[in-house]
C-alpha cells in the first residue's frame, strides 16, 4: 500500500450499497498508467491500495461471488 500524491477522481464502488463499507477506484489513473487505486471511502487520507489491472479484475470477480451478508 501507499499514499497517492497525485489528485484521482474517485468513484465508489457500485457494490457498496451505501452500508458503510465502501471502497472507491480512480478509474482515470488506471486508463492513463495501468494502475489502478484503491481505497476505503471512510479514510480518503489513508492508504491506497496500488493493483495491476489483472490483479483489480481479480478483485471484482471475488467481490461479485462472495456471500457477504
Amino acid at each position: 500500500m501507499t499514499s497517492t500524491t497525485e489528485p484521482c477522481n474517485w468513484i465508489k464502488s457500485s457494490y457498496s450499497n451505501n452500508g458503510g463499507q465502501c471502497v472507491e477506484w480512480a478509474p482515470e489513473n488506471a486508463t492513463a498508467t495501468g494502475v489502478v487505486p484503491v481505497r476505503d471511502s471512510k479514510r480518503a487520507d489513508g492508504p491506497v491500495l496500488m493493483l495491476s489491472r489483472g490483479a483489480f479484475a481479480g478483485l471484482v470477480a471475488l467481490a461479485r461471488n462472495a456471500d457477504i451478508d
